[in-house]
This record gives C-alpha cells, sequence and structure tokens, in this order.
C-alpha cells in the first residue's frame, strides 16, 4: 500500500438505540441514516463537498428507498455528484461498509468517505402472496370489469394474509435463534453462563453511560411526531437487574429444553451509526482529529448447517496473521453479543486445539480471551442490535476506549446469518 494512501477514521456518531416500537417507531431507515450522518459532518465540521463518497448499509429491505445510501446524499444536501450505494451483509453490513471506504481510499480512488449502517425493526415491509400477486397483476391488465373480477376468485382467505420477510436461512430453515439454542446444546454452553454474561453486558454498558464515555459517541435525536420528547441513551438498558430477574424468563425457541432466552439476546432494535474516514495526509492537513485506524481485517464464512454464527472464530486468526500479532497482543476485545450463548461458543472454540486443528486447519487454537478485556462497556445485548448499524457501533465504541486508555490495539469481531464473520484489529496512538 502507498504511504500517503493511510485510510484513518476521524469522527464516528451514532444514535441511541431503541427497542423496536418505542422512541422510534415512526422512523423510517431513511429518517435514521439521514439523521446520523447530517451529525456526523456537523461534528467533524467539514466541507460537504469534500465527501467523496458513501457506503451505508441496511438489513432489512425497504420498498420505498432500497438504496438508502444514494437518499441520504440526496435528502440531507450534500452534493448530488457524489456517488453513494447500499450493501447489505446481515449483522456484519457495516463491517464491510467500513472496509468498502477504506479500500477506495488506499487505492487512491477517494480520498473521504462516508460508511456506516442504518436499521428500523419497527419498519418492516410486508408484503402478499404470491397468488395475490398474480391476481392484482392479472386485474391491472384487465379490460372489463368482470376480468377484473375474475383475476380474485381463485384466491383462498390465506392467500389474502399480509406476508412478513422471512427470518429462517434460506438454506437450513432455521432462524438465528434456533441456531443459537442449537450452539448452545451441542458446546454444552449452560443457562446460567448465558445469564451471567447478559447481565454483565447491562452492568458494563449501564455503568460506561453513568460514566459519560458515551457522551460524545451518541447524537440526542427528537421524537416525532410532536418532537417534545428527546432520547438521549440506549432505551434498552436493565442497570439494575440481578440474576433472579433472568431464571424466570421461559426460554423462546425451545420451551421444553432450551437455554436461550430474550434476556440474555440482543433484542430487535431501531438506530443508526456512521463514520468518516478519511486519507491520514488531508486529515492532517485540515487539523483533523485522528481517532484510529484499522491495521487489517478478515471476512470468513461456514456451512451454516455447522455451527451458523461461530463465524468470528473463522475470521479471526486472519485478522491477527495479517496484523502479525497474537490474541494475547490484544488491549481490548469486542465481541458482538447476539446471543449470550454464540459468544460463549466462540470462546470456546478460540480455546479449542480441537477446533483450531480440525475446522481452522492451524497447529494451535486462536487463544484464551481475558474477560477484563472483553467487552469492557457492555455489548448489543444490553444496547441493542439494529443489524446494519452495530459493526459501526463497536468500531468507534472500541476506538473510544482505546483512546481513553492512551492507545493500543483491539479486536472486534461479529457473526452473521448465512454463517458468516467479521474481525478487524484497530489501533490507536498515543
Amino acid at each position: 500500500m502507498n504511504n500517503n494512501r493511510q485510510a484513518v477514521i476521524v469522527a464516528a456518531v451514532r444514535t441511541p438505540f431503541a427497542k423496536r416500537q418505542t422512541a422510534f417507531k415512526h422512523f423510517t431507515p431513511l429518517d435514521l441514516g439521514k439523521l446520523v450522518c447530517a451529525e456526523l459532518l456537523e461534528r467533524a465540521d467539514i466541507d460537504p463537498k469534500g465527501v467523496d463518497q458513501v457506503v451505508f448499509g441496511q438489513v432489512i429491505p425497504s420498498l420505498q428507498a432500497p438504496n438508502v445510501a444514494r437518499e441520504i446524499v440526496l435528502g440531507i444536501g450534500l452534493p448530488p455528484g457524489i456517488p453513494a450505494y447500499t450493501v447489505s451483509k446481515a449483522c456484519i453490513t457495516s463491517y464491510q461498509t467500513t472496509v468498502n471506504v477504506l479500500e477506495a481510499i488506499q487505492e487512491g480512488a477517494i480520498e473521504c468517505g462516508i460508511a456506516g449502517g442504518t436499521e428500523s425493526a419497527s419498519d418492516i415491509p410486508i408484503t402478499v402472496s404470491k397468488p395475490l400477486q398474480e391476481a392484482l397483476h392479472e386485474a391491472a391488465s384487465a379490460k372489463t370489469m368482470a376480468q377484473r373480477l375474475a383475476a380474485f376468485r381463485k384466491l383462498s382467505l390465506s392467500d389474502l394474509l399480509p406476508r412478513p420477510p422471512a427470518i429462517a436461512e434460506p438454506s437450513t430453515g432455521e432462524t438465528m435463534g434456533e441456531a443459537g439454542e442449537r450452539m448452545a446444546k451441542e458446546n454444552g454452553i449452560s443457562r446460567e453462563a448465558q445469564d451471567e454474561l447478559a447481565r454483565r453486558s447491562h452492568q458494563r454498558a449501564a455503568q460506561a453511560w453513568r460514566e459519560g464515555k458515551f457522551s460524545d459517541e451518541v447524537m440526542a435525536v427528537h421524537i416525532p411526531p410532536d418532537f417534545t420528547e428527546t432520547l438521549v441513551e440506549d432505551n434498552l438498558l436493565r442497570p439494575e437487574s440481578d440474576l433472579a430477574t433472568y431464571t424466570k424468563l421461559k426460554p423462546v425457541f425451545d420451551r421444553k429444553y432450551g437455554t436461550v432466552t430474550a434476556g440474555n439476546s440482543s433484542p430487535l432494535t431501531d438506530g443508526a451509526s456512521a463514520l468518516l474516514l478519511m486519507n491520514e495526509a488531508k486529515a492532517k492537513a485540515l487539523g483533523m482529529p485522528i481517532l484510529g485506524k484499522v491495521r487489517s481485517y478478515a471476512f470468513a464464512a461456514l456451512d451454516p448447517f455447522d455451527q451458523l454464527l461461530l463465524g468470528p472464530a473463522y475470521a479471526t486468526p486472519i485478522a491477527l496473521e495479517r496484523a502479525g500479532m497474537t490474541l494475547a497482543d490484544m488491549d481490548l476485545i469486542d465481541m458482538h453479543e447476539a446471543f449470550a450463548a454464540t459468544v460463549l461458543s466462540t470462546l470456546q472454540a478460540f480455546e479449542s486445539a480441537t477446533f483450531a486443528r480440525e475446522k481452522l486447519n492451524r497447529d494451535k487454537p486462536i487463544g484464551e480471551v481475558n474477560w477484563d478485556k472483553l467487552n469492557v462497556n457492555g455489548g448489543s445485548i444490553a444496547m441493542g442490535h439494529p443489524f446494519a448499524a452495530t459493526g459501526a457501533r463497536e468500531i468507534a465504541q472500541t476506538l473510544g476506549e482505546l483512546k481513553r486508555r492512551g492507545g493500543g490495539v483491539a479486536l472486534c469481531t461479529a457473526c452473521a446469518a448465512g454463517g458468516m464473520g467479521a474481525a478487524m484489529v484497530l489501533e490507536v496512538t498515543s
């Protein structure tokens, strides 16, 4: 790589994350994306003409704005000549948008770009059945009222029911929650361990909010329709919860023998996050603060019929190797908490010599994670998980903590639907 093309992250912001059908229920994903990108540019205080590209993510599809990135450009007053495109890669979407902007800078194609993601679990598209689609098309082309009515005569009552988006894997027919439950069973992950990790996540996140750690990373959002209320913090936190509360919750995916509950899983969430990346030389010339840089990254995939959400265990050794480092070298580790069971399964795989040999074709395990370094300010179980926004949230949150500690290196990882995973080594200099 040309040393004059080093990419750095110079600004980051996210909305508070809100539980589905609560504070952000009147916002579309585009609304949230515009809010966070406008705030990003205002905080960075740069000339909008200096932005060369916008790469944004969205997982739950939008029928009204399928290319949400381009609509953000046009919706917040950025120059219309800025090209933009949208990425969908499940829960690692904004890892991918970050990498896409990063690579464009390193190739010299651009000097500055916005990456991130937006999601609304409150605003999901509702479609109709295939028979009803066909009847509607037939009626639209009919020439008489009788022909229009005839188009609907073969429909059953069930054909008239709305169809929400599928949540199961098309390949396996298994939902992510069912996959997490299966992983808990296969790896011997106890209910107690899952509940303890969930409680830890809430306690760590609540403490971080109390200490003001997120004040520079999270914007305030005024709530429609009357805008008299403002959300300034994630509204999913349970700071005072104890283990007794968790034990009362019933399993969701295997009601008789299961251990995965709503309490030890990440909830459906609305929110958006954004990063501003820039050529380092340009950033220094403009006097921009450098939050940190991406030292290495890796994406990996596995057979979804295996352990669907174990992707970080496949991506992490590649990212570490590309960084020329080991797990022990990391000052912090941030791991997306899709389910407590998947985090604990991944940590188990990290330590397993058998997993390293049989799945990774490596002589040594990835390594043992020091819990004092893991998700020190909480994770997705506590803050929520707007699918496309989580990766950028992890990156910004980790860079902020490294900065507070005087610099260092950190590993960020996330699992994703489809049997995918991402890993990224971040670096902050003192």
